[in-house]
């Protein structure tokens, strides 16, 4: 399986982030994960990043019930954010309300919604996706 080289998740959740970590690491699905713990922090890495000329992320997990910024302010600030890099977002929540994955389906940028927690399968589907 190919490798991802950068993947952002964003998640307030401390055992989530845990075991996603062990799970990524555990099937290589990707190089480097970098965590934050809310959608800002995220915001502001991405913004730092684009001025530094350093490296953006390939992918982003982003989950939608966090505090400072939740998953759908932040969507709402990277639509603002001019990059020619093309970044695949996926919202993973616990939320299985339709209104949040219809909701979810009117931003272009995002390319799933998956239901935590997120499976080996998953994630193989999403490097799929990403090398397709």
């Amino acid at each position: 399986m190919k490798k991802i080289k950068l993947t952002y998740l964003i998640d307030d959740d401390e055992i989530y982030i845990f075991t996603t970590k062990k799970l990524i690491n555990k099937v290589g699905f990707c190089e480097e994960i970098a965590v934050f713990q809310n959608g800002k922090e995220a915001i502001d890495a991405i913004k730092f990043t684009l001025r530094n000329k350093n490296e953006l992320p390939d992918v982003i997990l982003l989950d939608l019930n966090m505090p400072i910024m939740d998953g759908w302010q932040f969507l709402d600030e990277f639509i603002r954010i001019k990059s020619e890099k093309q970044i695949k977002i996926y919202i993973v929540s616990s939320s299985v309300d339709p209104s949040d994955i219809e909701r979810a389906n009117t931003y272009n940028m995002v390319s799933n919604y998956i239901v935590k927690p997120i499976s080996r399968e998953k994630l193989h589907e999403i490097t799929e996706e990403v090398f397709a």
